[in-house]
């Protein structure tokens, strides 16, 4: 069994014969197929003589992106039989050849790299790979013939993917085919249709039209106070977490989140503590106290999910009685799962969490840096958005498969009437 392809990915395939090899564009779009079709025939006819290397941000990226589709049979029929990976290690056997996996998630990845000398790559969310990293590769692509193959999702125009290579296609010995995500004709289309509900704003232009933008302007920006602030709680059916944003000289923040009996979120109670306001900055066992306190007050969360920077407070936690748990930090794609359930109206507000609603229309992109190729918000007034984020995203696992489906016609609907 083939995967279904469109002309572009049998293009990209047939074509794919430069030194870099890149595959740019939406989620979903078909282009990781296409790229690990083209990496299959690679290896199958690689030179020898040097060493054949799979790469991505860590091994679990590697593992779900690269490896769990080689390995589907669903996939790639008989072939994916001849593909043996376990999650974590160093090294692979694809077709007979034995692959070397080096991940490449910080400023230290380059030196896995020295004294390797390839025959060919593979390279997983290339926009993720230190500069650094991709360079030294390139370098070790010294056996003749080597080729390396690069897919990712797009980033802000001033990435050093784009500058560097993906614009200078015509000066270099390289290949690069964009994708949008109506390109994958596998698809349903009613998937499509709620993904394309789901992604809104900066995230819609880049993971659905595949299109290398600016982080401008409102980070939340289909935020409506009038949609998404509720003045009544519907039933309760879980209280999932509380996220807490740790401050000392700046505030310090709790949010509380629960999942209504209607299947939406709720961002429902708040607790903050500011020491400039207050004049009085508190100590780790005072703020623990006061939260245990707080959390006294309504029903206690699964999960107390607090800020990772905050180890000592963890610590006061802990020796408390309360467990708890890091916050995911990964900002941008926490970022996107709020703004994704604002955007299908799967998250709302209460009323009583005043922080948390002033804080969403002014959270806004950092220009300084999104014009050197860094998308980041402007870190003011962001410390119950922060507690938030840190309750939904690093909870996704537990409410993904609980909330009701996105109503596409609201999703859609302007937030203005």
């Amino acid at each position: 069994m083939t995967p279904r392809l469109s002309e572009l990915q049998e293009r990209s395939i047939a074509h794919s014969t430069a030194r870099i090899n890149i595959w740019s564009g939406a989620v979903r779009s078909g282009k990781t197929i296409s790229s690990l079709l083209r990496w299959l025939m690679y290896v199958a006819q690689a030179p020898r003589g040097g060493a054949l290397v799979v790469s991505g941000k860590t091994f679990d990226t590697v593992a779900r992106n690269v490896f769990g589709p080689l390995q589907d049979p669903g996939i790639f029929g008989e072939v994916a039989r001849h593909v043996k990976y376990t999650r974590g290690a160093g090294t692979a056997t694809i077709l007979g050849r034995e692959i070397e996996v080096i991940t490449a998630n910080d400023a230290k990845a380059e030196g896995r790299l020295r004294g390797l000398t390839a025959a060919g790559a593979y390279v997983d969310e290339l926009t993720l790979i230190p500069e650094d990293f991709f360079t030294q590769l390139l370098a070790r692509l010294s056996v003749p013939g080597a080729k390396v193959f690069c897919t990712t999702n797009p980033d802000g125009p001033a990435h050093w993917v784009r500058k560097k290579f993906i614009l200078r296609q015509g000066e270099l010995d390289l290949r690069h085919w964009h994708f949008t995500l109506d390109d994958n004709p596998a698809l349903d289309p009613a998937y499509v249709a709620a993904l394309k509900a789901e992604y809104v704003g900066l995230w819609y232009r880049r993971f659905i039209e595949g299109a290398w933008v600016l982080a401008e302007g409102a980070v939340y920006d289909m935020w409506d106070e009038r949609i998404h602030v509720v003045d009544v709680l519907p039933q309760i059916v879980q209280w999932i977490a509380v996220g807490v944003d740790y401050g000392t000289t700046n505030p310090f923040a709790a949010v509380m989140l629960g999942l209504g009996v209607d299947g939406r979120l709720y961002l429902a109670r708040e607790w903050r503590y500011d020491a400039k306001l207050n004049r009085r900055a508190l100590t780790d066992v005072e703020y623990s106290q006061r939260l245990r306190a707080w959390l006294g007050e309504g029903e206690h969360p699964q999960y107390v999910v607090v800020d990772p920077s905050a180890a000592s407070f963890r610590a006061q936690l802990h020796q408390d009685g309360v467990a708890s748990r890091l916050g995911d930090n990964e900002v941008l794609p926490g970022i996107r799962t709020v703004a994704s359930l604002l955007a299908t109206r799967r998250l709302l507000v209460h009323s009583s969490c005043k922080g948390l609603i002033e804080e969403f229309p002014g959270y806004s992109w950092d220009d300084e840096k999104a014009e050197q190729g860094e998308d980041a918000p402007i870190k003011v007034a962001d410390h119950s958005l922060d507690a938030a984020r840190y309750a939904v995203h690093t909870t996704r696992a537990v409410w993904q498969y609980q909330l009701r489906e996105p109503v596409l016609e609201a999703a859609r609907a302007p937030l203005y009437p």
